[in-house]
Order: structure tokens, then sequence, then C-alpha cells
């Protein structure tokens, strides 16, 4: 699977692309249909609570899905955004199956 990390606004920051990668390279792994993933880093200065958004977009035959989340840290962010992920791709993976 390829992966794409695009920072809206922000410096980049290797640790938390490795954190990404890890992540992403986990899903590739137990979804091997995974082709692509567009992760979107961002920051919401209006937000004091939270505002630190990730969205991730994975592309894969059919249609794609997609998840964002808005936590108060940025790894934090990408965890919530990756389990909404799992759910859709668990939800996907039943039409997979053959019977």
């Amino acid at each position: 699977m390829t992966v794409s990390i695009q920072y809206v606004q922000l410096d980049s920051s290797d640790s938390l692309n490795t954190f990404v990668n890890k992540n992403l390279e986990k899903l590739s792994q137990k979804y091997e249909w995974l082709i692509n993933a567009e992760v979107y880093i961002k920051e919401d200065a209006k937000d004091n609570n939270r505002g630190k958004i990730c969205s991730i977009e994975l592309s894969m035959p059919g249609p794609r899905i997609f998840a964002t989340s808005n936590e108060k840290t940025f790894e934090a962010s990408v965890k919530e955004t990756i389990s909404d992920l799992k759910k859709q791709l668990e939800k996907r993976k039943e039409t997979f199956k053959t019977f």
C-alpha cells in the first residue's frame, strides 16, 4: 500500500510520519487489498480543547472509505481515525467473502 502524508499549514514531523506508517502498515498486512492511503494532518487553532485533526482516505477495489477525528494530540487523532477505518474495513471485508 502506498502512503501519502500531507501536512496542512504545518511543518512535517518524522516521528509522526513513522507513527502513521507503522499503524497503516498493520492495516495493510491484515487487508492486503488496500491500494493507497491519503493522510491529511492539520491543526484547528480555534479549538482549545482539541484541534489536532487527522483525516485518512483509503483506496481499494470499490468505493473509497474515509475517516477523520479531532483529538488533543496528533497521535490520539491518528489512532482514533484508524480505529474508525478498521470498523469500516470489517464491514467491507464481509462483501469480499465468498460463500
